[in-house]
């Protein structure tokens, strides 16, 4: 089993030996470590204060009451949102005046996996830097724990459902009447997590009729939790059936957003993100936009018409977030259905997503597949290579960009070639242990084939 640590949190499977996987004193570890960093960062402070949540896998309970009893042991006090969901807990740090925040979430991983994901006081995820000093914490345990007068405090706070829809529903650009007369009828796959929760009671606010599937927060994952087309013909089936204009799928902690087209087609992860840009660009009169390099050309062209400039950057949420803020980007994410609309807050937030695809397809008054056919045509294929101890991705990597150095190739996540009418882009993975390949093209047998070639070429490599 495995035990990734990275800058962005621990991430592992639960069970096995200590170290090796996510244990309770991995979690306690972990935990002591990122109190550690708060109570650091704000010395002399008289009161620390953290905000947890957590989605709704098996583990999650068993985790939160270990992270949230650690940090209480350090004197931090804790406001546990219970369950919640990754934007949820992001809105709520700096609504609470919070010194962090801490998700336990494996997002897309299979229910064996959990995770603790940390935030700063802006509900934004911590920077490399910073990540680098937690794991040196950790690995050194260098703790000192409250004496008995000094424990902090905990507390539960269930309200942030409401909070965090009326966030939502007051941004500017979400049309709330437009969307209550559309009178809309949607199927939501909310993989027995909490966007079961959060999902379909956003929609009742907006007057959407709210289909039901796997909505049921007991953390069994009816199908694989990442929102991708194999994975998804349980509701690809019930759109169709219940004659609904479009279905909505999320992950497990609901930072994802995929849509389904009316017949039961995919509107696509990637295309979450143009549509909801494209909405945006159109009522600002334009603006700047960002994506990761593993991310749809469709944006670019998107922006470009509507006047703006796009910028890639290199895949994390952390860096997206880095490089809208240089850029001053209006809203941006990741293609994998991440949307972070900055009015709102420097997250990927799907209830934001859900919100601004319903003020667009409102507006414009065409149908889901309407709307999808009227985008920029690219296919994408996403792979992977599992990898093993002995195997030098680096030299790998270096290698590819060696043998393309004609092309137009990017170094600054792994190894992006540009070719006219496509693109390929291979990089090591920050929360498995795979290469990830990505490749978009015109056609996806085009998509299928570039990703396979190189397949075989890495392949030859090892």
């Amino acid at each position: 089993m495995t035990l990734i640590k990275s800058i962005s949190g621990i991430r592992g499977t639960i069970g096995g030996k200590t170290a090796d996987n996510l244990t309770p004193i991995d979690a306690v570890k972990f935990a002591s470590a990122y109190g550690a960093f708060i109570k650091e960062r704000n010395a002399g402070k008289e009161k620390i204060k953290v905000v947890i949540g957590r989605d709704a896998r098996i583990s999650g309970k068993m985790i939160s009451s270990l992270v949230a009893n650690t940090l209480v042991g350090l004197g931090i006090d804790v406001i546990d949102l219970g369950l919640s969901t990754t934007p949820t807990v992001e809105v709520a740090v700096p609504l609470e005046n919070a010194d962090g925040g801490i998700i336990l979430t494996a997002s897309h991983n299979p229910k064996q996996w959990n995770a603790l994901k940390l935030l700063n006081e802006k509900g934004e995820f911590l920077n490399g830097e910073e990540g680098v000093k937690i794991l040196e914490l950790a690995e050194s345990e260098d703790f000192e724990f409250s004496e008995v007068d000094d424990l902090g405090t905990y507390s539960k706070d269930k309200t942030y459902v409401e909070k965090h829809i009326k966030e939502v529903l007051d941004l500017e650009l979400v049309d709330v009447e437009a969307i209550k007369k559309a009178n809309f009828k949607v199927v939501v796959d909310g993989v027995n997590s909490t966007g079961g929760i959060f999902i379909p009671a956003l929609l009742k606010e907006l007057n959407v009729e709210c289909v039901e599937l796997y909505c049921t927060p007991n953390g069994q994952f009816p199908h694989n939790p990442e929102p991708l087309k194999e994975h998804l013909t349980d509701i690809s089936d019930l759109v169709v059936k219940e004659n609904a204009d479009f279905g909505i799928v999320v992950d497990p902690d609901v930072d994802r957003l995929a849509l389904i087209s009316e017949d039961g087609s995919m509107f696509g992860e990637e295309y979450t993100l143009v549509a909801c840009a494209d909405y945006v660009l159109g009522k600002l009169g334009g603006g700047n936009t960002v994506s990761n390099l593993s991310s749809s050309r469709a944006l670019r062209d998107i922006t470009q018409k509507h006047g703006g400039t796009y910028t890639a950057s290199a895949v994390g949420e952390v860096n997206v977030v880095i490089k809208m803020k240089e850029t001053n980007t209006v809203i941006g994410g990741e293609g994998n259905g991440g949307i972070i609309y900055p009015a709102s807050h420097y997250g990927r937030d799907s209830l934001v997503g859900v919100a601004l695809f319903l003020s667009h397809l409102a507006n414009v008054k065409m149908s889901c597949k309407e709307l999808r056919d009227s985008y920029p045509s690219y296919f994408m294929s996403k792979n992977k290579i599992q990898l093993t101890p002995e195997i030098d991705v680096d030299k790998i990597l270096e290698t590819m960009a060696s043998k393309y150095a004609h092309e137009d190739v990017n170094t600054i996540d792994g190894v992006k070639i540009d070719f006219e009418n496509e693109w390929i882009h291979l990089r090591k993975s920050n929360t498995e242990p795979i290469i990830r390949i990505y490749t978009e093209a015109k056609s996806q047998q085009a998509a299928d084939d570039l990703a396979v070639r190189f397949i075989d070429e890495i392949k030859e490599i090892i």
